[in-house]
C-alpha cells in the first residue's frame, strides 16, 4: 500500500490488525512518517512518544477496517439474495403459467427491493464517511 506524506509517497506494508492492542507496524510507520515530516529525520525537538501516536493511527485503522467489513457482509448478503431470487423455480412446482408469471413477478420484486436498499444504504455510507472525512 502505498501512502503519501507532504510530496513524499513511500510504500509500506500492510499488516494485519492483531487483537492483543499493540500498534501494528503500519500505524508506527505511519506515526514514524508523521513525526519525521514535522521534526526532520533526527526527531529534534520531538517530545511525542511515537507509540502513542500510532495507537491513534492503529484506532483509525480499526474503525476504517470495521466499516470494510461491514461493506463486504453487506455485499456477500446482496449477492446471496440475488442469487436465491434470480434461481429458476423446480419446474415440477409450478406447472401453470399463469402461477410462473406470478413467481417471475415477484422474484423481480424482491429483486428490486434488494437492490433499492442496497443502494440507499451505500448512499448512507458514502455521506457518513464524507462527512468524517
Amino acid at each position: 500500500m502505498r501512502f503519501s506524506l507532504g510530496k513524499q509517497v513511500k510504500s509500506v506494508q500492510v499488516v494485519a490488525m492483531s487483537s492483543n492492542g499493540q500498534p501494528e507496524k503500519l500505524a508506527s510507520v505511519l506515526a514514524e512518517e508523521v513525526l519525521r515530516a514535522i521534526y526532520g529525520d533526527d526527531y529534534k525537538g520531538c517530545t511525542a512518544n511515537p507509540e502513542q501516536i500510532a495507537s491513534v493511527i492503529q484506532e483509525s485503522l480499526r474503525h476504517h477496517q470495521a466499516q470494510t467489513d461491514d461493506l463486504i457482509e453487506l455485499y456477500e448478503k446482496v449477492v446471496e439474495a440475488v442469487d436465491l431470487l434470480s434461481t429458476p423455480p423446480d419446474v415440477s412446482k409450478v406447472t401453470d403459467p399463469n402461477q410462473l408469471r406470478t413467481l417471475l413477478s415477484e422474484r423481480l420484486d424482491g429483486i428490486h427491493a434488494v437492490t433499492t436498499k442496497t443502494i440507499q444504504t451505500t448512499a448512507l455510507v458514502r455521506r457518513t464517511s464524507r462527512t468524517q472525512d
